[in-house]
């Protein structure tokens, strides 16, 4: 049926007039108000609009002034979302409240908790306790005194005192090296200095270790440079990787000492060799090896006799020197070019007075006969707790390492061992995705130096206590401190100054 309303004028009139009418007199008529907002649906009943095509098509002097509301984007929703997955694949991590404590007599300890109950740390990585040894406190806290607490700025405007050029000094005579350069933490080091490197120099192709840490992942993916991964310490398939590039291109190889989750070390002399053969740069990650291997704590390439065979070092002032911080050391000319390109050092705050001051103490402290004397007894105590964990029929991974990993399969397990754990005085964080693989899932021990025999057999007992208490079966044959199987008593009756007459040694 014909609208009356427009049917009263002739069909000459509507085609010149017809939008103007519609946009007069349309919002009076139900069907046409009603069509508007559902225009080409089949549901589109009006004889006057299917009949008339310019009304049909809805002019634009009809449309431009509807706007359809946009719902916004829910952001709280998308970030719940994704906690709310990380929380049901047991890889959501909560940070436990946990103050290390420094004073004589109470250090490895810590307060844990509203309560601030005492337990024993067993998971840091101030290996030697450096962070808390009075030669590096005093020299923090006279830097404060001088200078402040803070640095002023980035290194170019008014961060570059006498004493950052000094630590650079001596970071270099450590590593043999003419020159080194210091960031505001290990990982923005390796991010920086590889992206850096790998994007200017021209057609370079990068060689990394599958199981580098994911500060040079990182530092290798935003350089965008073409990358080749060679399995985990095996200098074999490396030279097979390399043997395929093409000569004269410029190469990095990339790769870490001591594994930060294994405790494995490469075979640093070999993969530097085979490096060299084929015309490449070897860029190697001694942070979990400075200040605890060599004879002044210069990590393994000092250890071996092989640091001349490293191009670029990367090292940390945050681990075994107690800190904050990071650094690079190599020839002269490629420590510029990093200083003078790399972004994630030209424009961040430079590393204030007190962690120059006592980073520098503790470079120098570790490279003493006292820092020697440390690394004994930290190698000692790491000897007697491997020792333990075999006597006790508890796993652990293979590490000729400091580092002790103790596998527990499934995210779920080894959080609840690590529960156990802390009720029993013990703190030690659970590992897990995307730190390690799934199901590869461990504890992760560092005892050190201050840590005592008994620390350890209380452990090794809290740990048996644990393993029971979240059924997780090991070939335990130990019952009661004797053997399962012919009943001897057995009495780890072996005190410190015994074990350092057998330090561990470096694979």
């Amino acid at each position: 049926m014909p609208c009356p309303f427009l049917g009263s004028f002739n069909q000459a009139f509507v085609r010149n007039y017809g939008s103007s009418l519609m946009k007069q007199y349309g919002n009076y008529c139900p069907m046409i108000s009603r069509t508007f907002r559902t225009l080409g649906q089949d549901e589109t009943k009006c004889p006057f609009i299917q009949q008339n095509s310019i009304i049909s098509e809805a002019p634009k002097e009809m449309s431009e002034d509807i706007v359809e509301p946009v719902k916004p984007y829910k952001y709280e929703k998308f970030f719940n979302d994704q906690i709310s997955a990380k929380k049901k694949d047991y890889s959501y991590r909560i940070f436990r409240k946990v103050s290390r404590l420094a004073a004589d007599g109470v250090y490895p300890q810590a307060l844990e908790g509203q309560e601030n109950r005492r337990v024993t740390v067993w998971c840091a990585n101030d290996y030697l306790g450096a962070s808390r040894h009075p030669i590096v406190q005093d020299a923090a806290i006279a830097a404060i005194k001088s200078y402040g607490t803070g640095a002023g700025g980035t290194r170019n405007i008014a961060g570059n005192s006498q004493m950052t050029e000094k630590l650079e000094g001596e970071i270099a005579k450590l590593h043999n090296k003419p020159a080194a350069l210091i960031f505001s933490s290990c990982f923005v080091a390796n991010d920086a200095t590889l992206s850096t490197l790998a994007k200017i120099l021209p057609d370079c192709i990068v060689y990394s270790d599958a199981g580098n840490h994911a500060s040079m992942i990182q530092g290798i993916r935003n350089s965008r440079a073409p990358k080749h991964i060679f399995r985990h310490n095996d200098p074999n398939h490396l030279r097979e990787l390399l043997s395929k590039s093409p000569a004269g291109v410029p190469k990095l190889v990339v790769f870490e000492t001591v594994h930060s989750m294994s405790g494995a070390i490469c075979p640093l002399e070999e993969m530097c060799n085979i490096a060299h053969e084929y015309g490449a740069l070897t860029f190697v990650d001694e942070v979990h090896a400075v200040g605890l291997y060599g004879k002044s704590g210069a990590g393994i390439g000092e250890e071996r006799g092989v640091q001349h065979l490293i191009d670029i070092v990367s090292g940390t002032l945050g681990k075994a020197y107690g800190n904050v911080g990071g650094y690079i050391a190599g020839s002269t000319l490629l420590i510029d070019t990093v200083r003078s390109l790399a972004p994630g050092f030209i424009f961040t705050t430079a590393l204030p007075p007190p962690v120059l001051a006592g980073s520098l103490a503790a470079i120098r402290l570790l490279a003493s006969e006292e820092g020697r004397s440390l690394r004994s007894k930290h190698q000692a105590i790491v000897r007697y707790f491997k020792l333990s964990l075999l006597v006790a029929g508890l796993p652990q991974l293979p590490s000729v390492s400091h580092i002790v990993p103790v596998p527990i399969k499934g995210a779920d397990k080894v959080a609840l061992v690590a529960e156990s754990l802390m009720k029993r005085g013990h703190y030690v964080q659970a590992i897990n995705y995307p730190t390690v693989a799934r199901g590869e899932e461990r504890l992760r021990f560092a005892p050190g130096p201050y840590h005592t025999p008994e620390m350890v057999d209380s452990l090794v007992t809290a740990l048996i206590e644990s393993f029971h208490e979240n059924n997780i079966s090991f070939d335990q044959f130990m019952v009661n401190g004797a053997c399962r199987e012919c009943s001897m008593e057995y009495k780890a009756d072996i005190m410190q100054d015994e074990l350092l007459k057998f330090p561990m040694q470096v694979a």
